[in-house]
């Protein structure tokens, strides 16, 4: 009867976690994206394209800014709550903390929205340059997972 009893417990301690954990779905809906090229405007001499990347219909996009740099090239996303930049550099392409000069967001905001610990871990994503076909594609995937739990609503 007691192994009936720890069995039933076990079974049910077990569905109770499945159902919590699934029920949560936090970063489910930041599987599909939509990237916008935006055409026709003067951006200044160190920028050199400007695409838009939407999560939902609903909510406003981040926008992307493709910048060149000694280093190589660096695509700075900007919110209204949050920048961070991802560089395609001889190191390879990863994330990094945008340069003052190009943040209009106040560093302690973007701080609490952005994640450190996964900074860190996006680092460098892929040790080889990459184009701005895959560059975007890398950001629009990799973004949501910067954004702590939070904050996710900020891109949906």
């Amino acid at each position: 009867m007691k192994k009936v009893n720890l069995l039933s417990v076990l079974v049910l301690a077990f569905l109770f976690v499945s159902v919590s954990a699934s029920a949560t779905g936090v970063r489910t809906q930041f599987k599909s994206f939509e990237i916008e090229e935006v055409d026709n405007l003067y951006m200044g001499k160190s920028v050199k394209a400007l695409w838009t990347v939407s999560y939902s219909e609903n909510e406003e996009p981040v926008t992307v800014v493709k910048r060149k740099t000694l280093e190589g090239v660096e695509y700075v996303v900007h919110s209204k709550h949050f920048q961070v930049s991802y560089a395609s550099t001889s190191e390879g392409f990863g994330a990094k903390e945008t340069r003052k000069s190009w943040s209009d967001v106040p560093k302690r905001i973007s701080r609490a929205v952005i994640s450190q610990e996964e900074m860190e871990r996006q680092r460098i994503i892929t040790p080889n340059k990459v184009d701005d076909e895959t560059a975007l594609g890398l950001i629009a995937s990799y973004l949501p997972d910067l954004i702590n739990d939070g904050y996710t609503h900020l891109l949906n």
